[in-house]
């Protein structure tokens, strides 16, 4: 036996899983983190989420625009308000050959909410008030009261009634590690930092995809991903503006299409508005008028990036493109900072913390601190490791200002950041923001199902906090993908290029 093979079992497991076939195709893809549970209702990293989205279906997805549109369902319809029927697919297998079945998606619902299980997405099922089977294939959802979210919470993997209905204790269970869905992928091999592999599922209900084997390497340093990728070893990869504006030569582009989209992130700088310094707006108005955005995003992203003009995603029913961004206009920041009291000899000083590990807001802060200081503002800058950000300055509201990020989701939740009841330990709204009239529309919002409705309240949310000014929402950074080129079929949306891979071709 070759001296390479460090047992039978090593040269049998390179035999089956790393030989492909004569004809068969594999993407090849990096993870830079470990999965910890392979479950769709208990993944809460990035890693896992991602695993788990190729295994399992929900009853919804969204579509390459963002519309939500059947997955697992067949189709939908509303009998009233409060009152949801759903009709599953007929031909709808879990891996192991099983058939899909109302018992479920009840299964499902009853394990979010149990207490004995601790899932980030059991908040979202708070409205449900029950679910129940009218026979195999359809199920009846009732909600406590109109609900915006009523099919979007519904795109959360659906899990085997018939291998878990025994199951004492999922947090903890082999589930986790060898999981069965309803994916277009099945999980052939998993180990704790180690590669994954993922096989095509020859029964899938859409059809089997083209591409036989998805193929994780766990590469934890960046620089080593990099450099696979520009050795063509990766089919797909991020890059970063750096990277792309940098360091890759045309001989790149012989083997890769990149591919550039906004991302669904922003990054601000957050006032804590329970300090006296930042409770009149007018300081708050004077340091945006001192921070050149285009700038940073200029400096930061070599273009690769766009200014932010508020909260939620653009090309979204909640965007309010007529909201604009402060335009730079220093002269009038020092007038206000004039009125106000403070001049070279009393300047106006702050603190910003940010985080360490994540150097592109460390360089926004120097920038901005550059910026202001043109104004006679004095902003100093203080970087702590991500945990000890989180526990000694974030949690217990402990800084002048932040600087940080959110996700944006097509179907947005203004209240966890932005309703004054959460202003508590442990809330998201840990600036401390408060408007009644924000307050008013965001309860209102939650009932709406009426979708020209819930778009012009979000619309008003969004002028009004970019009114306010409880955060100088900052940039949002172009997401950079390098494709190979041997990948065909990819379609490039709204929503990124993964919508169509069942789709894909890989070609020599």
């Amino acid at each position: 036996m070759p001296k390479r093979f460090t047992s039978f079992w090593h040269f049998l497991y390179i035999t089956i899983f790393c030989i492909l076939p004569l004809g068969a195709s594999q993407l090849n893809l990096v993870m830079s983190s470990n999965p910890s549970r392979i479950n769709p209702i208990l993944a809460s990293d990035s890693a896992s989420s991602e695993i788990t989205g190729w295994l399992f279906n929900g009853l919804f997805k969204y579509d390459k625009d963002g519309n939500i549109v059947p997955d697992l369902a067949k189709s939908y319809k509303f009998e009233d308000n409060t009152t949801l029927i759903v009709q599953l697919k007929e031909n709808v297998l879990w891996h192991d050959g099983q058939k899909l079945s109302s018992k479920d998606v009840l299964f499902t619902y009853e394990t979010i909410i149990s207490p004995n299980v601790f899932t980030p997405i059991a908040g979202s099922f708070a409205n449900v008030k029950e679910v129940s089977i009218i026979d195999d294939l359809t199920i009846k959802i009732t909600y406590h009261k109109p609900y915006y979210k009523a099919l979007d919470i519904w795109m959360s993997g659906i899990l085997p009634y018939h291998i878990l209905k025994d199951e004492k204790e999922l947090m903890t269970s082999t589930f986790n590690k060898n999981p069965i869905g309803t994916g277009p992928y099945k999980l052939s091999t998993f180990k704790v930092s180690s590669d994954i592999e993922l096989i095509a599922n020859e029964n899938y209900f859409e059809k089997k995809p083209n591409i036989d084997k998805i193929y994780y390497k766990f590469i934890p340093d960046s620089n080593t991903t990099f450099l696979m990728l520009k050795q063509n070893n990766i089919d797909i990869g991020g890059l970063t503006p750096i990277q792309i504006s940098k360091q890759i030569d045309n001989t790149f582009y012989d083997k890769y299409q990149v591919i550039s989209k906004e991302s669904f992130s922003y990054t601000y700088l957050g006032f804590n508005l329970k300090k006296d310094k930042f409770k009149n707006k007018k300081i708050r108005e004077a340091i945006a008028l001192a921070i050149d955005k285009q700038e940073l995003v200029d400096i930061l992203f070599f273009g690769y990036g766009k200014v932010c003009n508020g909260p939620f995603l653009p090309n979204t029913f909640a965007y309010n493109d007529e909201v604009k961004a402060y335009n730079t206009n220093r002269q009038k920041s020092k007038q206000i900072l004039e009125e106000l009291g403070f001049n070279d000899s009393n300047p106006f000083t702050f603190e910003v913390v940010t985080n360490s590990g994540n150097d592109i807001r460390v360089n926004a802060a120097e920038i901005i601190q550059h910026q202001l200081r043109s104004v006679g503002i004095e902003m100093k800058i203080r970087v702590l490791e991500w945990q000890a950000f989180l526990n000694t300055v974030v949690h217990p509201r402990n800084f002048d200002a932040v600087i940080l990020g959110w996700s944006m989701s097509l179907m947005p939740d203004a209240k966890p950041i932005w309703h004054s009841s959460s202003d508590k330990i442990g809330g998201f709204n840990f600036v401390g923001y408060s408007n009644s009239e924000v307050d008013m529309l965001i309860d209102k919002s939650l009932e709406t199902i009426d979708t020209q409705e819930l778009s012009y309240m979000y619309k008003k949310i969004f002028k009004i906090i970019a009114d306010d000014l409880p955060y100088i929402f900052l940039y949002i950074p172009d997401s950079i993908t390098a494709v190979s080129k041997s990948i065909k079929n990819i379609e490039p949306s709204f929503t990124g290029i993964w919508h169509n891979q069942i789709d894909w071709e890989k070609v020599d």
